[in-house]
């Protein structure tokens, strides 16, 4: 059976962590990953299994601590974001360490979005670290990186799944993962733990935009939203109207869809339950990808093979 994969892993925030779960099946099932391209969170994910240190730092994100969550949180009003970025990336470097995308074991690639030129920027060479930075530069949350003249944001604003990087790999199969699927009714309550305290970015995103923990009357919609909850659904509309498009014209051979609600797009603190929903939306989407490929009829099998 085919099995070099071509690995696609989509934008969304705390979503993202679904990546590890896929990666995690993949690996079980004995599929070797052979390129990987990723926007926002995806390339976080992509680049640091590249760099042979993805459960490093999921052992980090699962143990992350209030103290340090607040210390990373390098909050600057004055700037174009909220958060300057400079102390989480660092942190970042230090668990990924400093490598040139040109020198990884497999072809990788980080999809960001120029403001000056209105355009996408594939990050094929250079520091990885950096180019991760700029392809999870949230605009409004986190500021953007300058480079050559250009002032770089998430690569989600144009490229939410970075679908033709994977066109040219030299691979067996295109495997994507999309963050932006079709939502689930009560999935994001039977995710959470009823008593779970609040969350620290939670808490610190509704005191950043004047929002209280209160349940709202369902009639008061409007009241009920905060401005992070505005921008980022806004963002996502856009985004999924993208993601069909791009598969459109680069149809993956499997298409893992993680439902919009899983959570919500800073909920870090969820890492294990988001992880392990990855690994079962996986394991569904490969059984039946594998099963079809046994139900193919003989001669085919026998053509393909002279």
């Amino acid at each position: 059976m085919s099995n070099r994969v071509a690995l696609v892993l989509g934008s969304g925030g705390a979503r993202g962590y679904a990546h590890v779960g896929v990666i995690r099946e993949l690996e079980a099932r004995g599929y070797e990953i052979v390129a990987v391209s990723g926007a926002s969170m995806g390339a976080l994910i992509g680049g640091l299994w590249a760099t042979g240190k993805l459960e490093e730092y999921c052992n980090w994100a699962e143990n992350i601590d209030y103290l340090e969550m607040i210390r990373l949180m390098d909050i600057s009003l004055s700037k174009p974001g909220v958060i300057k970025g400079e102390k989480l990336f660092s942190r970042i470097r230090e668990i990924m360490g400093s490598h040139r995308i040109e020198e990884l074991a497999v072809p990788y690639t980080a999809v960001a979005t120029s403001l000056s030129t209105r355009k996408e920027v594939w990050f094929q060479r250079g520091d990885l670290v950096t180019a991760i930075r700029a392809s999870c530069a949230i605009p409004s949350l986190f500021n953007p990186v300058e480079m050559q003249g250009q002032l770089l944001v998430d690569g989600g604003v144009l490229n939410p799944l970075p679908m033709a990087p994977a066109g040219s790999a030299m691979a067996d199969m295109v495997v994507a993962v999309d963050l932006l699927g079709e939502a689930k009714p009560d999935l994001h309550k039977s995710l959470s733990k009823e008593d779970e305290s609040e969350s620290v970015l939670e808490g610190w995103f509704r005191k950043l935009s004047g929002n209280k923990k209160e349940k709202q009357p369902e009639a008061a919609l409007l009241d009920s939203l905060n401005l992070m909850d505005v921008s980022n659904q806004a963002m996502e509309v856009m985004q999924e109207s993208l993601s069909r498009y791009k598969m459109a014209g680069y149809l993956p051979d499997v298409h893992i869809s993680v439902p919009r609600n899983i959570c919500q797009f800073y909920e870090f603190h969820r890492f294990q339950e988001i992880a392990e929903t990855g690994r079962q939306l996986a394991v569904k989407a490969l059984d039946q990808w594998e099963a079809e490929k046994t139900d193919q009829p003989h001669a085919l099998l026998e053509a393909d093979s002279v």
